[in-house]
């Protein structure tokens, strides 16, 4: 493998990281707008996915990043992460 293609997957997983990140700072937010006591973070994104959609949490919990940040993209739509996690 060439060193370039090593920096390409580097740099894919690191932003695959931020947005995951990212997704679970948000869940954060959720869990205080929605006056979660004990969740936070996944957790909070999950808990919040399963009661808006009516969906088992299992289907929530299997899918990806990628999928949830899709199906909450109205809610974070104009969102930004607070300044201690940035």
């Amino acid at each position: 493998m060439s060193k370039e293609r090593y920096d390409i997957w580097k740099k894919l997983h690191d932003a695959e990281g931020k947005l995951a990140y990212m997704l679970a700072v948000f869940g954060d937010t959720l869990a205080e707008r929605e006056g979660y006591k004990e969740l936070d973070g996944m957790d909070a994104v999950h808990f919040y996915v399963v009661h808006k959609m009516k969906w088992a949490p299992a289907q929530v919990r299997a899918m990806s990043a990628a999928d949830l940040r899709f199906v909450l993209t109205e809610e974070m739509s104009g969102w930004t992460a607070p300044v201690e996690a940035r």
